[in-house]
């Protein structure tokens, strides 16, 4: 005989996810099991994914910002046997990589994985298909015009080698990509935690970036959203427990954060009379302010119903 959890309740569960709590914490608070809270988690978890995967779709962005935020599955990579570290892509060190939008703060498109040449390709590909690319004739000499292809964003990324080679395959001529490597000073100095000092920047331009351009390349705005995730993400706050025992448990809690983040999220830069607009609305993906029960209702579609 199940136990079945009302719509109310599974709301109330989320959100306090979504808000940052951990499961067990979660779990006292609303007085839900810990196992049922996981298996609602994951299922609404991958039912955000499907749902951004349709909603994010023809989008126009100026200037997409990529990174990669640490986090670690089961155990550290240090644990790893030598047959886990050849053999085992779901334990260890695992990434989530984001792309974000400069202006709107939308996260158009992330994936989580090992930090590898293969998933930057995934992530490029998926991203390219996210954005509306001009029609062939577009780039054709017609009305007086000279031939010439017509860029469709500008990308910018740290110096992770794998990034131009999988930005070339995705997006050929139709976009600008710059890298920004940062330096910095005692970075193991005075102490482990302590915060390193940045002495210096190296911007370079890849494909498209004239040198003129090349203060446009940054990655601060990602890299301070990497900020927020591991505040209200306890799976990526560093030196607790809130590790994820499961890639399947990460990839969902993820999916669920990144769905609330873009579509019920108040962002702080964009402001429209006062009113600060969540990043899907900023960027014309809904154009209605949504809480999270609004959220729910439409990820789950009316099916509210969970097994405990």
């Amino acid at each position: 005989m199940c136990n079945i959890l009302p719509r109310e309740k599974q709301i109330e569960v989320l959100h306090h996810f979504v808000e940052g709590n951990t499961l067990r914490s979660t779990a006292r608070l609303t007085g839900v099991h810990r196992t049922t809270i996981m298996n609602l988690m994951v299922d609404f978890g991958q039912k955000c994914k499907v749902f951004m995967d349709t909603q994010l779709r023809g989008l126009t962005l100026e200037h997409i910002e990529c990174d990669e935020i640490w986090t670690f599955v089961q155990k550290k990579q240090a644990r790893l046997t030598t047959e886990e570290k050849a053999e085992c892509h779901d334990i260890g060190e695992v990434y989530l990589w984001t792309c974000l939008d400069q202006r709107t703060k939308l996260v158009a498109s992330f994936l989580v994985g090992k930090r590898s040449g293969d998933n930057a390709r995934r992530l490029m590909k998926d991203l390219a298909s996210r954005l509306t690319f001009p029609k062939p004739h577009a780039s054709d000499p017609h009305a007086y015009r000279a031939s010439g292809y017509v860029y469709v964003t500008r990308l910018s990324s740290d110096a992770f080698a794998a990034y131009p080679e999988a930005i070339d395959l995705a997006f050929g001529p139709y976009a600008k990509f710059g890298t920004i490597k940062k330096d910095y000073r005692n970075a193991e100095q005075p102490g482990r935690y302590a915060p390193p000092e940045m002495v210096g920047t190296e911007r370079r331009g890849v494909f498209g970036i004239t040198e003129d351009e090349e203060r446009s390349i940054c990655t601060s705005h990602v890299e301070r959203h990497n900020l927020t995730i591991r505040t209200l993400m306890k799976r990526f706050t560093r030196l607790s427990l809130g590790f994820s025992k499961k890639l399947e448990n990460l990839e969902a809690a993820c999916a669920m954060f990144l769905a609330y983040y873009n579509f019920v999220w108040r962002t702080h830069d964009v402001v429209n009379d006062r009113t600060r607009l969540p990043a899907a609305m900023a960027a014309g993906v809904v154009n209605t302010l949504w809480n999270f029960e609004d959220l729910f209702d439409r990820v789950m579609g009316g099916q509210y119903a969970i097994a405990a």
